[in-house]
């Protein structure tokens, strides 16, 4: 049986809890703080423009040789400009659940990812983490964090 793993980044940046949320909570803005080179795409027609709990939300990512692969996520949980939560319901992984949380702070707002994911394929899977799925994954969200640190390092709260 395969492990799960999780990886946690906190960030701050210089904006007010307001703009943090109206950026991070628009499914649009997913793309533009997603590296190119995962061919990123929302697929969905009906998500809507705004986070809500039980919102689908459907992407094609090519992860791994350029191969694209459908994936779909829900919202399961939202509290106004505190945290929502995405779990995969068909995709990439045996299971992904990312929390994404946001409180202000002195001169901005803190904002933390919390992701616990499952590979499949059993041992298998332990070897695809080791081997590239680790490194891709901190990866993605190194960009972004440089990603937001460059969109946001001019703003003024």
């Amino acid at each position: 049986m395969s492990k799960v793993y999780s990886i946690k980044t906190v960030q701050k940046l210089p904006i007010s809890l307001d703009k943090a949320w109206e950026f991070f909570s628009s499914p649009a803005n997913l793309k533009e703080i997603t590296p190119d080179e995962l061919g990123f795409n929302i697929i969905s027609k009906h998500h809507g423009e705004k986070m809500y709990p039980g919102q689908i939300i459907e992407y094609k990512v090519s992860p791994v040789l350029h191969i694209p692969i459908y994936w779909m996520t829900e919202i399961t949980h939202v509290e106004d400009k505190k945290y929502f939560v995405d779990e995969q319901r068909f995709g990439p992984y045996a299971m992904w659940h990312h929390q994404h949380h946001f409180k202000q702070v002195d001169d901005g707002v803190e904002m933390t990812d919390i992701v616990h994911y499952k590979l499949p394929f059993w041992f298998l899977g332990d070897i695809a983490h080791f081997l590239f799925v680790k490194k891709q994954l901190q990866g993605i969200f190194d960009y972004r964090f440089a990603k937001t640190e460059k969109l946001f390092s001019n703003k003024t709260i």
